[in-house]
């Protein structure tokens, strides 16, 4: 199963790195220094994994689908990490309000987008 969930990372990653940048060179200017691509990303990613999750718990998918695209790919396409660094980045450029604002809307939304997916 590993070469499964290796798969579905990097296709997650790649997709992540793609979307994200076109996001970015499209909205940026915009939205000022929010960093709307990663927002995006965790958002539609968090969704996904409440669809995926519901849907393993409940038998519905075989292991593979799960391990694929739970694992591996929403593993890959999500991003705490550049989460947290564009957090900081805010916060050294004195973003004061946007860095809150990002902290925030990123864990309401994204709870709520992975509690919607789950439902559905």
């Amino acid at each position: 199963m590993i070469w499964i969930i290796g798969f579905g990372g990097a296709i997650g990653a790649a997709v992540r790195f793609l979307l994200g940048d076109f996001i970015n060179k499209r909205w940026s200017k915009k939205l000022g220094r929010f960093p709307v691509g990663t927002w995006i990303i965790n958002i539609s990613g968090s969704f996904l994994l409440g669809v995926i999750v519901n849907y393993h718990l409940s038998n519905s998918i075989e292991d593979w689908v799960w391990y694929f695209v739970g694992v591996g790919f929403c593993g890959a396409y999500t991003t705490f990490s550049t989460f947290g660094f564009e957090t900081i980045r805010l916060i050294e450029d004195k973003k004061i309000k946007i860095a809150i604002e990002y902290i925030l809307s990123s864990l309401v939304v994204g709870i709520a987008s992975a509690s919607v997916g789950f439902i559905i």
